[in-house]
């Protein structure tokens, strides 16, 4: 895990021994699972330590002063655990809930968890734009993460809706200087309001990488989100 080290390092990062030994378990099980389950496309060790944690990380870029412990967070579409699961391994008081659709992911998740012994967990198997009507769920975190491939539209009204007021969704992103024009009437429809980019500039990411940074205004009216597939079909 040295180019994981080297990497938070620049973050100005400093990972324990044991935080060190969880992620390189972590590398482990991804890889063992993936060859029945399908989680990534990316398992070889170098890479992975790249593009799945340190990328995970970058979320603190957000964060100069550190993520506050006692943050309650939600990953939408979480697959195999990126990028709340990273964070978890740095801040062990992180209260997380992991929201992912698919059974198989669901049933890494909840196997990587008792491996690396990690409580303060929830996984929630189903689609998010369901799950964000729960009430356990609705508007209750005070940060949503999301890793997701689809326009920032989409990806916001997946977010905004578990996002409590005063809260902030952070999205991983490359290349948004388009979306985010596009997005105003997501952010006014659905309570957000756009605070910055963070340019990634760690090494093996410098791909046009950004944090887009999101903060809870406004209450989302509860017609949002919409029923599942609608949000991709016709973004707002």
């Amino acid at each position: 895990m040295e180019i994981l080290s080297r990497g938070a390092a620049e973050m100005g990062l400093e990972l324990t021994a044991r935080q060190m030994d969880q992620f390189g378990t972590y590398h482990v099980e991804l890889a063992d699972w993936n060859q029945r389950a399908n989680l990534t496309a990316i398992t070889e060790r170098r890479e992975v330590q790249v593009k799945h944690f340190l990328d995970s990380l970058t979320v603190l870029l957000a964060y100069p002063a550190g993520l506050p412990a006692t943050t309650r967070l939600v990953d939408v579409g979480a697959g195999a655990g990126f990028p709340s699961l990273p964070l978890k391994l740095l801040y062990p008081d992180l209260r997380v809930s992991l929201v992912e659709s698919t059974g198989k992911k669901t049933q890494f998740l909840e196997h990587l968890l008792g491996v690396l012994g990690l409580s303060g967990v929830e996984v929630w198997k189903g689609r998010a734009e369901e799950l964000a009507h729960s009430p356990e769920l609705r508007e209750g975190f005070d940060l949503v993460l999301s890793r997701g491939v689809a326009k920032l539209p989409t990806l916001l009204e997946y977010t905004l809706p578990f996002c409590r007021l005063g809260g902030r969704v952070a999205l991983l992103k490359r290349g948004v200087e388009e979306e985010i024009a596009g997005a105003a009437r997501a952010l006014d429809a659905l309570g957000g309001r756009l605070d910055q980019t963070y340019p990634v500039r760690v090494t093996g990411l410098t791909d046009n990488r950004v944090v887009v940074a999101v903060d809870k205004v406004r209450s989302t009216p509860p017609e949002y989100p919409r029923r599942p597939g609608m949000p991709a079909k016709r973004p707002l």
